[in-house]
């Protein structure tokens, strides 16, 4: 089980249409994950719970995947967090 944070750095936050792309790498993936604010943790595979965190810019964010593929899964979010969710500033 992996059990970590990661920050929220693109300039609008965590809204539908990065909700959208990180949904994208999430459901590829067997594993469990989950995502949130301290001990308030949703499915990162469901796109209202993903809109509800509020998540902004300057946000950190609990992650926390467990599964067989758990490090890949790890390795391509912190790669679309980091990409902005590939989009334009």
């Amino acid at each position: 089980m992996i059990d970590t944070t990661i920050d929220v750095i693109n300039k609008l936050g965590l809204h539908a249409r990065a909700s959208g792309k990180l949904i994208e790498v999430t459901s590829k993936f067997r594993s469990s994950i989950q995502i949130g604010k301290g001990d308030k943790l949703v499915d990162a595979k469901n796109i209202m719970s993903l809109l509800m965190l509020g998540a902004g810019k300057g946000t950190t964010l609990r992650l926390v995947i467990d599964g067989a593929d758990e490090d890949k899964a790890l390795e391509e979010i912190q790669t679309l967090f980091a990409a902005k969710f590939y989009e334009a500033e």
